[in-house]
């Protein structure tokens, strides 16, 4: 008889063992209480268990996982069932319920029958019977504390059962296994705490860098918030994918929480790049608009071509061809002020004709308080030839600088194992499939999907946005024409392209997140480089 006890208590043992490891390897919380119940259950022959979690505000106990066998039940997460209450009306401590007891007071509560026990008030557990026709007799209740000694839950078991399927009170022994696993139970759940925590800190401190990103240039502030948004939405469409060349393509939660983190962290390198670059609306903005300066100059060539005319009237000539002469002289620099006015506006290509013209109007004389000087200096001349945009190469350079920047930022970050590739992936969204992009000169082959994904992802979310100082967002249709261009061109992958037009994600991005006078009708089959 004792060697069998023995043997008993060595396979309880080894099965507890098991369930402790089983518990050391984590998984999502909801997963990992239900087995804790399960495991308790089974080491103890209980015919039915609950775990309780304390409320927010730690003033009661709610029901989170229920099991019964003979009942069928088996329910778990937020039950909606009214709480224990911590504590009564005045503030004390609650005695009378014994898993408030076991809560309030750290200790174990094992009951051989509750319909012979009058230190607690059971009347629940009778209305439950009388309900269900059940029978509720020993019950075994300990408190799961964390290493801190707070409060993380409360394991309810119920009926413990003999190998005859009888009743029986559960044994001191069944209580020292319990009380083992809800000490084991406690670190795995606080692990799962510890881990949920990081990541909500990770995040929120991601997202701070895109506060101030935001606050800096709120242009690129929306830039980050819809990017990864529209990434991820595209990377669901090629997991979804069954066909063509990225079938294979699959992700799990994990691969999904690095995508989205590398979305978010896509542009942090722009927190160093000067704001006056970042949100520069017109060639001669610096820290303010140089056109004023400009027209400045244009009012003193006026001024002096009206006090010319009047010394030649002063002096006797004819007053209707001095006027007739001012009035063309004025005329031809209002008309080439508002010529530079136009030029200042970036373009999507000025004409080489106009760039000779700005240089001939720069090259007007005029008198300020260090002599006579040209109109216009190389560099305001420089700046308002430029034919793409609004930006000059150098400032150009130090925008695309900002990749290498979130590069370096991103690599010299410790990340964790399961987010070890967030620099690849956000590092590479200016890398083009035929090599020519940057900052490294990656190609396709090179390339993760991911990185080649979210490529498309930063490419449309600029095209259409709608709050760049420098231009207007673009039509949904001409959008989705310059990406076909680009992806027949090598910049963008042509496999992913076909996905995000196939799938419709374009549209359902545009519906959600685009000015509605953008979304006009698209004609799928004239899409360069797509074929419904």
């Amino acid at each position: 008889m004792q060697e069998l006890q023995q043997e008993q208590v060595a396979q309880r043992l080894d099965q507890l063992t098991e369930l402790c490891v089983a518990l050391g390897r984590g998984g999502n919380i909801g997963g990992l209480l239900e087995r804790i119940v399960t495991a308790a259950k089974s080491l103890t022959g209980a015919d039915g268990g609950t775990l309780y979690r304390p409320s927010l505000d730690h003033l009661s106990l709610e029901f989170h996982i229920s099991i019964n066998d003979s009942l069928g039940i088996h329910q778990h997460g937020a039950l909606g069932i009214p709480g224990v209450p911590l504590f009564d009306s005045a503030g004390a401590r609650n005695l009378a319920s014994v898993a408030a007891y076991a809560a309030n007071f750290g200790v174990s509560v094992n009951i051989a029958d509750v319909y012979q026990a009058d230190a607690f008030n059971f009347s629940g557990m009778r209305a439950f019977d009388q309900h269900y026709g059940y029978h509720s007799q020993s019950f075994l209740t300990v408190p799961m504390n964390d290493h801190e000694g707070q409060l993380i839950g409360v394991l309810q078991l119920i009926n413990a059962k003999d190998g005859e399927g009888a009743i029986r009170a559960f044994s001191a022994t069944d209580q020292r296994f319990i009380e083992a696993l809800a000490a084991q139970a406690a670190v795995a759940i606080t692990n799962q705490h510890l881990i949920a925590q990081l990541e909500e800190l990770l995040e929120a401190l991601v997202k701070l860098i895109n506060i101030g990103i935001d606050e800096k240039s709120p242009y690129t502030g929306r830039h980050c918030q819809f990017v990864p948004l529209l990434t991820m939405l595209l990377a669901e469409a090629v997991h979804a994918t069954g066909s063509g060349p990225l079938a294979d393509f699959r992700m799990t939660e994990g691969d999904r929480r690095e995508l989205w983190m590398a979305g978010l962290l896509h542009d942090c390198g722009k927190i160093t790049t000067p704001v006056h670059v970042v949100d520069k609306a017109t060639k001669l903005e610096t820290i303010f608009d140089r056109i004023a300066l400009v027209d400045t100059r244009f009012e003193v060539l006026m001024r002096d071509a009206e006090i010319a005319a009047l010394k030649r009237k002063l002096a006797g000539a004819e007053h209707a061809g001095i006027d007739a002469a001012l009035g063309a002289q004025l005329a031809l620099l209002a008309e080439e002020r508002d010529f530079l006015r136009r030029a200042n506006v970036g373009a999507e290509n000025m004409p080489a004709a106009e760039q000779d013209r700005v240089r001939a109007i720069g090259a007007r004389r005029w008198l300020g308080p260090d002599g006579e000087r040209d109109l216009l200096d190389a560099e305001e001349l420089e700046n308002l030839c430029i034919r793409y945009g609004t930006l000059t190469g150098a400032e150009r350079k130090i925008i695309n600088n900002h990749i290498a920047v979130s590069i370096r930022m991103l690599e010299a970050l410790p990340w964790p194992q399961h987010l070890k590739k967030v620099p690849e992936y956000a590092g590479g969204h200016h890398e083009r499939m035929d090599g020519k992009g940057y900052p490294r000169g990656l190609s396709k082959s090179q390339m993760s999907v991911p990185a080649r994904l979210m490529a498309i992802a930063d490419i449309f979310e600029a095209l259409t946005a709608p709050d760049r100082p420098y231009k207007k967002g673009k039509l949904l249709s001409e959008s989705l024409h310059i990406l076909g261009e680009m992806s027949l061109s090598g910049h963008i992958d042509p496999d992913l392209f076909d996905i995000f037009v196939r799938s419709g994600v374009y549209r359902e991005f545009a519906l959600r997140h685009m000015d509605e006078r953008q979304v006009d009708a698209v004609d799928e089959a004239r899409i360069p480089g797509y074929r419904p």
